[in-house]
């Protein structure tokens, strides 16, 4: 039986000011075992890294807010967690590999002292200065970069080297957890499928739990273990990969999203995009969220949120699995 390490529970984000209220994320719940990696995938503007920052707790101070739900990370609920309590887990316990590793990096500062502030930050085992280093000198091994290059600055390095870098720091105190935020959108195709090689080999070597964001199903399909469907701030699917990519029965969200993609065996000359674009946050559809674009919506998606059914591990939210064999509405 794999030990739970993340139970994430009616999670909801707003985004307010003195005009209107940004919904970002609405009642998301999901869990995550020890070692398990979890693919949350979804268009720009799904709430994905707004997710990612709540669990870090890393919201805008006055404008980002959960109004409500829990974040049980090993047994603590990490919004009632003092600030300081909260700082001394995000990075040893929970890191996070940020979107765009250009701005990630300090660049008046040697990305050897920058991989080691993490390990001085959190120095629980009271490693001294030769131990850092050496420290240091491992996860630059470990991530493909030479050690004699800690001296060198974020302008010295390529892209694709910045990346390794930001997952050095990510990496270096072996957290529980690992957020991997759109890693490789900054990168062309061939460094993208080095650093996702990396980062899959890294998480098996080290145990460490992942949940990677993304919008390619090509990565989800190479690295991880469970997906969610992200849409306008919802959990819209949620199951195994071999659910996802292997069941016939999908969310009309994550069937645009399969037809968007690519197939180099088929003659067809043209993607299948979805039409129209995902709705306004502060003013969001009262039924389902995705029947204005949704090919096979009924009367009943216009006007009434959808339950959710569940077949196994695999759950949808969606009218049109109402009476469908197999499925059950969840209470």
């Amino acid at each position: 039986m794999s030990e739970n390490l993340l139970t994430v529970m009616d999670i909801s984000v707003e985004y307010r000011n003195d005009l209107e209220t940004v919904k970002a994320v609405n009642h998301v719940s999901f869990s995550l075992n020890r070692g398990e990696t979890l693919g949350l995938v979804g268009e720009t503007g799904a709430g994905k890294t707004t997710m990612a920052l709540a669990l870090m707790r890393l919201l805008p101070e006055y404008t980002g807010r959960v109004p409500n739900g829990r974040i049980i990370f090993e047994g603590r609920n990490l919004p009632d967690l003092p600030e300081a309590e909260m700082r001394m887990i995000r990075g040893s316990k929970i890191a996070m590999i940020f979107q765009d590793p250009m701005t990630s990096l300090n660049p008046v500062i040697s990305v050897g002292d920058q991989i080691a502030e993490a390990l001085v930050l959190h120095n629980d085992s009271g490693r001294n200065k030769e131990e850092i280093d050496k420290r240091v000198d491992e996860v630059l091994q470990l991530v493909g970069i030479p050690k004699g290059r800690k001296f060198d600055f974020p302008h010295q390095f390529s892209g694709g080297m910045k990346q390794r870098v930001v997952i050095a720091i990510a990496l270096v105190c072996e957290p529980d957890l690992l957020i991997a935020d759109e890693p490789t959108t900054a990168l062309d195709v061939t460094i993208q499928a080095q650093v996702i090689n990396m980062i899959r080999e890294l998480r098996e070597r080290l145990g460490t739990a992942m949940i990677m964001i993304t919008h390619d199903l090509g990565i989800v399909a190479m690295t991880c273990d469970n997906v969610a469907v992200m849409y306008a701030g919802e959990l819209v699917e949620v199951g195994t990969a071999l659910d996802i990519y292997r069941s016939g029965d999908h969310h009309p969200y994550t069937m645009g999203l399969f037809g968007s993609i690519p197939k180099l065996k088929t003659k067809a000359a043209r993607l299948t995009p979805i039409p129209g674009l995902m709705p306004d946050p502060t003013r969001l559809p009262p039924g389902c969220s995705f029947s204005p674009r949704c090919p096979h919506k009924i009367d009943r998606c216009l006007a009434e949120h959808p339950a959710v059914y569940r077949s196994g591990t695999h759950t949808v939210n969606c009218h049109l699995f109402a009476g469908r064999g197999g499925w059950e509405a969840e209470k």
